[in-house]
Formats: C-alpha cells, sequence, structure tokens
C-alpha cells in the first residue's frame, strides 16, 4: 500500500518506520524537501521517499497527518484534493503550554480534519500514545496496547489492519464524532507522560475476563 505521511517529525518517522517492516511505500510530505534536518530520517528509511505535500499525496491510498495542529489545515491543503483517499488524522488539537486541548466537546480536530479534506474517509488513531510507542511497542503483560479508532467509510477495515500492523489492538469505536472522546484520551496520556511523572513508556490497554 502507498502511505503518505504528512510531517517528518518523530511521530511521522516512527509510522514510517512501523508500516515499512510491513512491506508498505512511504512517502513523505514536507514543506522543505531538501532541508538537511532530513538527513537522518534518509539515513533511517532509506526507501521511503522525501517530497512536497502535494507530490506524497498524489499517488498514495492512505494520507496520515502528523503535523503539529497549528500547521494541520495548511498541510492538508497544501495536499490537493484528497478526495476518494483514506486519511488518518494522528494529530491533537493541543494548546501552545500542552496543558489542554483547544477544541472538544461539540467537536474535534478530526471532524475539522473531515471539513479540509473533501470527499476524503477520515479517520482518527495513532494520536492517543507517544511517538516512542508507536513502532510495534512491547510491553509487560498478556495484552497488546490498543489503540482505538474513530470514523467511518467502507474502507475503515484496511484502516483497523494498518494499526494492527504497528503492534496495537485496533479497536473500532464508532463514527468519526467520536475523536471527540479520543482526543481527550490522549491529552490523559499527555498529562501523565509529562505532567505525573510517568514518562513516555507505558499505553492503555484493554483487560476482558
Amino acid at each position: 500500500m502507498k502511505i503518505a505521511i504528512i510531517g517528518a517529525g518523530n511521530v511521522g518517522t516512527s509510522l514510517g518506520s512501523g508500516w515499512t517492516k510491513s512491506g508498505h511505500t512511504i512517502s513523505y510530505g514536507v514543506r522543505n524537501p531538501q532541508d538537511a534536518k532530513f538527513s537522518e530520517l534518509r539515513t533511517l528509511l532509506p526507501e521511503a521517499v522525501i517530497t512536497t505535500n502535494a507530490a506524497a499525496a498524489q499517488d498514495a491510498e492512505v494520507i496520515v497527518l502528523c503535523t503539529p495542529w497549528g500547521g494541520t489545515e495548511a498541510a492538508v491543503r497544501d495536499c490537493g484534493s484528497l478526495a476518494g483517499k483514506i486519511v488518518i488524522d494522528a494529530t491533537n488539537p493541543l494548546k501552545a503550554d500542552i496543558t489542554g486541548l483547544s477544541c472538544g466537546f461539540d467537536t474535534s480536530a478530526g471532524e475539522q480534519v473531515a471539513q479540509w479534506a473533501v470527499g476524503a474517509q477520515v479517520f482518527k488513531a495513532m494520536n492517543q500514545v507517544g511517538a516512542s510507542q508507536m513502532d510495534h511497542p512491547v510491553f509487560k503483560g498478556p495484552s497488546k496496547p490498543v489503540m482505538f479508532v474513530a470514523g467511518e467509510g467502507d474502507r475503515k477495515g484496511k484502516v483497523l489492519q494498518l494499526v494492527a500492523e504497528l503492534g496495537f489492538e485496533s479497536i473500532d469505536v464508532g463514527g468519526l464524532e467520536y475523536a471527540r472522546l479520543l482526543e481527550p484520551l490522549a491529552m490523559l496520556w499527555i498529562h501523565l507522560a509529562v505532567f505525573k511523572g510517568q514518562g513516555s513508556d507505558f499505553a492503555f490497554g484493554l483487560l476482558r475476563k
């Protein structure tokens, strides 16, 4: 599967690494592909293409948004038409001081992305854990970490499979409006990791009898 990752920071790098292991073709969309700061990424993932947002998105079946929230609308628009494509929104609408979310209750970042990415099937996923735990994480205990997926469309099964390929138990929570629950869940992870001393080596899971 051809996957375009928009944003080449820690989240984008981890996801690209994980999906490369599953045999997917990865391209990165960035503002300045020639920037020297991407030399480490080129060494880590030599088969990945680093190009503009529009070029990365053009031939991809799946678009994954890994941008800071403040730059997400511009990045989506830079991609050009995303009609007919799968869009996975891995962003969180964090305030500048990361103490809370800038939207919620009656909308979500995922729903706003759907307004910008007209005609795409938009899903919320890969936002509920830190970048260091996105590529085949291994934890103590009998169960895999869980990753909830919100959104609707006939290709949701592909999104659930892509999440599972990264090493998560992939759980369908319903329509994109449930991103309003998943983004606060991500905020809880950030609060525990940054402000309550848990660090980044944890994820949420489901325990069943």
